[in-house]
């Protein structure tokens, strides 16, 4: 094969981490869920390969390849999806301009990528194909091959090369769970690290889309099952895997020699949603009813604090601002269909910096809902003190605001919040309490000092404010124990619960939800807690109806904070 041949493909050399995924099968909650992942890792759109299947079974093909074309990912084409129907004239275009193969240079290696194999785009290339995989490797002049079409995820390196596949993202790789799979190639040293990961996403949600869209309900019932409809095609070794969750997997091509990956990147706790690292099943937490809706007024705040957890400043507007209308519509579901939820909390940011929040508030209290407010005390709701009396005049009763007071000195106070925060805050406290609101405050613990410590510390101050604040009240002192992302935190297993003698229904995710809106949405969702809203992965649906679903404790605050921490956002019972 000569030189000439392989620059007539397109060519990517790439430096750093490459992702690799395929086979959207025209599923937009996973392809946004992949993209979701994609800046997680903070792999650019010019380092994501599509090994093809943008379009197939699923309800929103357009829309699929909307985004990844309008993204710049590199694409190479499938077997027939350029003819398949759901797609204008301009879209079918762009597909049909698709390479049915291009060049990966990385590490020093070159890698053929194509759909299904090098001679044809609709041949299924499986792990057992041990002698078919070694004649493509032959038949590409490349050191290796990355292909898709087979829709399981694998990697096969012998004396001829690589073969490697992603498995597919809008579709389960027919291991009993409703994963999909992607996977992340790591230039090193003296080769290239592979790391195939799970992709968790809203599968109900994409399976009532495709019954809505009249779509195949085979299909749908696959995405929820994790189960293929039909596995009979499978090879023999392929087909007696069926049903048998998949663990995250990570390997090195070095040819010999040690790889040396990155440290930063993922090394597989907390990144399968149905398995620890060590294999066991993970902790999950039913939906025991919603007794606590969130809304996440906007990610904009006007101090910013180290160790905010949801990165909140007067520049981060990742969760842009909710509308009244917005919340009024979710309120209004909630009315509907959720007769034990008794508590409204609105968080940030700050949620004073939305114009709104007044309007949010009265709409929240004449339901009938006791309604927290998490704040600063400072500016923004300074602001509004005219609107707080109205409030407070009208719902006495119903109205509460917990004030961050990080600690009960000043310098303490300021090291996290920032310079000049103290007296401000101090302010914003003293004029709620001499104002008769329900007020309590909040804390926290980086300190080492013990909770008798700084409720004795908390109590002092208080008496010198001359607030009428209980220390040894966790209502009206709440401290909140540390999130260290450097920290050693174990997973959470099933055998846990029993462990530990905690419940699921203790931890805040069985009765809580919160709505936030991402910047340049057009319409908010529903996230499983307060503490993750930027995971796609504990993004629910559109709806508190969808949201009505358990949650995997699949991230490291659901173990800091949650379980092991005690904590809860919501005020205590």
């Amino acid at each position: 094969m000569s030189e000439a041949t392989v620059r007539a493909w397109p060519c990517l050399e790439a430096e750093g981490p490459v992702l690799v995924f395929g086979g959207a099968h025209g599923n937009l909650h996973a392809t946004r869920a992949l993209l979701a992942e994609a800046e997680r890792l903070e792999v650019p759109p010019s380092h994501i390969v599509c090994t093809g299947g943008l379009v197939g079974w699923g309800a929103d093909p357009a829309a699929c390849v909307g985004l990844v074309r309008e993204a710049g990912i590199h694409v190479v084409a499938g077997a027939s999806e350029a003819g398949l129907a759901g797609l204008d004239d301009e879209a079918h275009s762009w597909m049909r301009g698709r390479p049915g193969r291009m060049e990966l240079r990385l590490a020093g290696r070159r890698l053929a990528v194509v759909h299904g194999s090098v001679t044809h785009a609709d041949q299924r290339v499986f792990a057992s194909d041990a002698g078919e995989i070694g004649r493509q490797i032959e038949l590409s002049g490349d050191d290796g091959v990355i292909g898709g079409r087979c829709g399981l995820p694998f990697t096969r390196i012998d004396a001829g090369g690589l073969w490697h596949n992603a498995g597919a993202v809008g579709m389960p790789a027919n291991d009993g769970t409703p994963r999909g799979w992607f996977s992340l190639l790591l230039p090193g040293s003296s080769g290239i690290g592979i790391r195939h990961l799970p992709l968790a996403y809203d599968h109900a949600g994409a399976a009532a889309r495709i019954r809505t869209a009249g779509r195949s309900e085979a299909y749908a019932a696959a995405l929820e099952a994790g189960l293929w409809p039909d596995s009979e095609a499978l090879p023999a070794p392929e087909r007696a895997r069926r049903g048998q969750p998949l663990v995250p997997g990570r390997l090195a091509w070095t040819g010999g020699a040690a790889c040396e990956l990155p440290a930063a990147w993922p090394r597989g706790r907390f990144s399968d949603p149905d398995l620890t690292a060590s294999g066991e099943r993970r902790a999950v937490v039913p939906f025991a009813g919603l007794r606590t809706l969130w809304f996440n007024t906007g990610t904009l705040c006007n101090i910013t604090c180290a160790g905010c957890y949801i990165e909140s400043s007067p520049r981060n507007d990742r969760l842009a601002y909710l509308s009244r209308a917005e919340v009024r519509v979710a309120l209004d579901e909630a009315a509907a269909h959720h007769p034990d939820l008794r508590e409204i909390g609105f968080t940030g940011g700050e949620p004073f910096m939305n114009r709104d929040l007044p309007g949010m508030l009265e709409d929240a209290l004449a339901a009938g809902y006791r309604v927290l407010v998490l704040t600063n005390a400072m500016r923004p709701m300074q602001r509004v003190r005219a609107a707080l009396l109205d409030l407070q005049r009208r719902f006495a009763d119903g109205l509460a605001l917990r004030v961050s007071l990080d600690h009960h000195e000043p310098r303490r106070h300021e090291a996290l919040r920032g310079p000049r925060t103290w007296q401000p805050a101090l302010a914003g406290l003293r004029w709620l309490a001499e104002n008769g609101f329900d007020v309590s405050v909040a804390g926290r613990t980086p300190w080492g000092e013990s909770e008798a410590e700084l409720r004795a510390g908390y109590g002092r101050l208080f008496a010198g404010l001359n607030l009428d604040l209980d220390p040894s009240d966790p209502a009206r002192l709440v401290l909140f124990p540390e999130m260290n992302a450097r920290a050693e935190v174990p997973e959470i297993t099933e055998s846990c619960w029993g462990i530990l003698g905690r419940s699921p229904h203790e931890v805040m995710c069985s009765s809580a939800r919160m709505v936030a809106k991402r910047r340049g949405a057009s319409g908010p969702v529903v996230l499983s807690c307060t503490l993750l809203p930027y995971d796609a992965a504990f993004e629910l649906g559109t709806t508190l109806a969808e949201a009505a679903q358990p949650v995997k404790l699949n991230h490291r605050l659901c173990a800091e904070f949650c379980v092991l921490g005690g904590a809860s956002c919501s005020a205590p019972p």
